[in-house]
């Protein structure tokens, strides 16, 4: 078995291989290319078409943080406009021009993208759809040939699989999505609060009142910042979510954890220094 670090470690690693799409213009040109209209139901296409044509209700329980009304303002109305199965070859456009744009034309010749590659699908062999919905739909799809996009791929689906095991512990926590996104940003990781209120749809009525309601709990004090309970809150669940995720390295084993983090982190530290994120997104504390 691997040490619970060494697999949150290389979730961190590779994580912005993956997130980085949501970021690109790359993506937003191939959705409204292929019919989508410009703005958040992007986002909301891109990531959900895996489930298929499903409605705005199974959407927003399976991103869990973004407001229902915002949702609801692109979905189900994008599968009226472009099919989910052309949406997902939109995607793979738009990830392998981001991802050639952010590492370099010659990363499809970079022996060690194949070896990751193969490495993060075996991992993928150990996570079980049960309880996934958001995994499961995205381990359906066929994986890509090319090993760039393939890495890609794998690193989606270790990523969702974790996802849906937090959304899990989040609600064993008693959190629901706003509490849980104001809880995260009170760490002082991932998003400021400002990007994740406006990004997640949330209006200022909807915030205060859920920081009102982590107050009564004495999850915040008066100047929102977690208290010990909430501290200890968030250290369970992300405790939880390592565990619930370990099952992908374990089956890879120390060493190829170690390698798929060390080759995962040397390509994501390209891709961000060459601005895969803009500024302002993510706290810095």
């Amino acid at each position: 078995m691997t040490s619970l670090p060494a697999g949150k470690n290389c979730h961190a690693a590779l994580n912005p291989l993956h997130s980085l799409i949501y970021f690109a213009p790359e993506a937003e040109q191939e959705y409204t290319a292929a019919g989508l209209e410009a703005g958040r139901m992007s986002y909301f296409a891109g990531r959900a078409a895996a489930m298929g044509p499903v409605g705005q209700g199974v959407v927003a329980a399976t991103f869990f943080n973004f407001s229902p009304s915002l949702v609801a303002r692109h979905i189900p109305r994008a599968w009226d406009l472009v099919a989910p199965a052309d949406i997902l070859v939109a995607r793979l456009k738009a990830v392998d021009r981001v991802l050639h744009r952010l590492l370099g034309d010659g990363i499809h010749d970079d022996p060690e993208v194949r070896e990751a590659a193969e490495l993060a699908r075996t991992a993928t062999e150990a996570c079980t759809a049960a309880g996934r919905p958001l995994y499961a739909a995205h381990a359906d799809l066929p994986t890509p040939d090319q090993p760039l996009l393939a890495l890609w791929h794998a690193i989606t689906l270790l990523r969702e699989y974790r996802g849906d095991g937090h959304l899990a512990a989040l609600s064993t926590g008693g959190l629901d999505g706003v509490e849980a996104l104001i809880t995260h940003t009170a760490t002082g990781k991932g998003f400021t609060a400002e990007f994740a209120q406006h990004s997640r749809g949330w209006n200022q009525q909807e915030w205060d009142d859920a920081q009102d309601r982590l107050r009564d709990r004495d999850i915040l004090d008066a100047a929102g910042e977690l208290t010990p309970l909430g501290a200890e809150l968030r250290r369970e669940t992300e405790q939880t979510t390592d565990r619930l995720a370990r099952a992908p390295y374990d089956h890879l084993g120390q060493a190829g954890v170690e390698r798929l983090t060390e080759i995962g982190g040397r390509l994501a530290k390209t891709a961000v220094a060459n601005g895969a994120f803009p500024a302002g997104v993510f706290a810095q504390r």
